[in-house]
């Protein structure tokens, strides 16, 4: 089989698959990425590069739109030189969230297409208006519909196309709900039991040890988005009353989604100027090593993950598979991995002293919460990458043989 993946940033969510996909010998896999994409050692990446700029005469609404037409008769370039030198592959799995997939079918017509579905914007009921401490732009509904449409074009052009959760795939028009199948690309377990890790090494020198009332957050970059603002106000109350909790926070000082804060450099730098935390306790590790953050999530007691109702984080799973006491927002992609007090505890996002409470009930009574650890690593087992790997292959070899 001749698979070709197509990511912006190369591998991204095909991490796994390519991974796999690289140790089968009746599999052969090329990628194309942007010239920044990473890349996997050991398959070739071809990449391309942004032709020019969005115009200034374009209409502000289809600046998006423009790059990621720009981006995509890119990829449409590699794609028929590829053609030309007799390249032809069986499949083509493509993420097309910025525009790569839009051409695909120009090259390679009978060529099953697959495409990532990560997520189709709503005005409101998901991520859009959730949070009125950052009221949308009056025009913020308008200026989605041009995006959408994008995503509809990528779902009229595609085969098949594969979400990671229901919640993600409910999201886009139900018309298309029969093409979409949820599979989740997964995260990587361990295959034998590790050995208990007793402690681990900040980047500060900061040693914590497992037994130590150790609370985590963890995300990409530290943001509203993954209620960081609500975490850092919860920090006060838990300091009151788990004076002894140490608290780690994992994540860079950039902005993934959402917007920046104005007047400050960072979200860290206007939630410290506005609460009076104890610094001491609070570790801030920027983002760590991979080993060094499962080693984090190893020795913690409880961990707090808050989101918008946007795509769920793999730190959920990899935190639940680590046995924590994970406490989430009350939000739709939480919801569908976490039933309250069975496999976690579910939190109002907004809600500071209440997230501090549920801290701290844990945090003075760890024993008495073992089994929802227990029951939350055994959630994330449903979710080895394992499952991931074999549902986007089952999905190559019916499409390759209905083709």
């Amino acid at each position: 089989m001749n698979l070709l993946i197509i990511h912006q940033n190369f591998p991204g969510q095909f991490r796994n698959v390519a991974l796999a996909a690289l140790s089968r010998p009746d599999v052969t896999v090329i990628a194309i990425g942007r010239d920044t994409a990473p890349g996997v050692q050991g398959i070739k990446l071809f990449k391309y590069r942004p032709i020019r700029k969005k115009s200034h005469y374009t209409h502000s609404y289809l600046h998006q739109y423009e790059e990621a037409v720009v981006d995509g008769q890119q990829v449409l370039r590699l794609l028929r030189r590829l053609k030309q030198e007799g390249y032809h592959p069986d499949v083509i799995l493509a993420h097309p969230g910025w525009g790569e997939a839009l051409f695909v079918k120009d090259a390679y017509p009978d060529t099953p297409l697959i495409n990532f579905c990560e997520y189709y914007y709503h005005s409101t009921g998901a991520d859009m208006g959730f949070d009125p401490e950052f009221p949308c732009a009056p025009d913020a509904s308008s200026r989605i519909r041009p995006l959408n449409s994008m995503h509809l074009l990528n779902l009229e052009q595609c085969d098949i196309g594969v979400a990671p959760t229901s919640w993600q795939r409910s999201l886009f028009p139900p018309a298309y709900h029969s093409k979409i199948q949820v599979v989740h690309e997964g995260i990587y377990l361990e295959t034998t039991e590790p050995a208990p890790i007793t402690s681990v090494t900040l980047p500060s020198g900061k040693v914590l040890e497992a037994g130590q009332p150790i609370v985590t957050y963890v995300a990409r970059n530290l943001e509203p988005y993954r209620g960081f603002h609500s975490f850092m106000r919860s920090i006060p109350y838990i300091q009151a009353v788990c004076l002894d909790a140490q608290i780690v926070i994992v994540g860079g000082d950039g902005v993934s989604y959402g917007r920046s804060p104005i007047g400050f450099e960072s979200w860290r730098a206007k939630l410290l100027a506005e609460l009076k935390i104890d610094l001491s306790r609070v570790h801030f590790t920027g983002r760590l090593p991979y080993e060094t953050y499962r080693a984090v999530l190893q020795v913690s007691e409880v961990h707090v993950y808050l989101t918008y109702p946007f795509v769920m984080s793999w730190s959920l799973l990899e935190a639940m598979a680590s046995e924590c006491v994970v406490i989430g927002s009350d939000t739709a992609p939480v919801r569908e991995v976490i039933v309250d007090g069975v496999n976690g505890l579910l939190v109002d996002f907004f809600d500071a002293e209440a997230i501090a409470g549920e801290v701290c009930r844990v945090l003075k009574n760890t024993s008495g919460f073992n089994l929802i650890g227990r029951s939350a690593k055994s959630t994330a087992c449903k979710f080895d990458a394992k499952h991931g790997v074999r549902g986007y292959f089952d999905i190559f070899d019916r499409v390759i043989h209905c083709s």
